[in-house]
């Protein structure tokens, strides 16, 4: 299944999209493949989501935001996955 980043494309929110340009600008410019999944265009994939992130990781309030950030069925996080995915692409 390999890494995939949670993102929605039509997010009125220029710290979302920032976050989420941020976080497929590393994985190119570190060659790290990945798969984009857009929750916008797709209920099951939101949901799939949702209920994946550990509960501990989960907002206050309200549903996670993203870019949010997997290693197949494995919760990565947002920002902070970064840092191991590169040093697990180099190995």
């Amino acid at each position: 299944m390999g890494i995939r980043v949670f993102v929605a494309s039509s997010s009125c929110s220029v710290a979302i999209k920032k976050k989420q340009h941020d976080v497929v600008q590393f994985l190119e410019a570190n060659r790290i493949e990945f798969e984009e999944v857009d929750i916008t265009m797709s209920e099951e994939q939101r949901l799939w989501m949702y209920r994946n992130i550990p509960e501990e990781k989960q907002p206050a309030q309200g549903n996670p935001l993203p870019p949010q950030i997997f290693n197949g069925d494995h919760y990565c996080g947002v920002l902070e996955a970064l840092r191991p995915l590169k040093k697990l692409h180099k190995e």
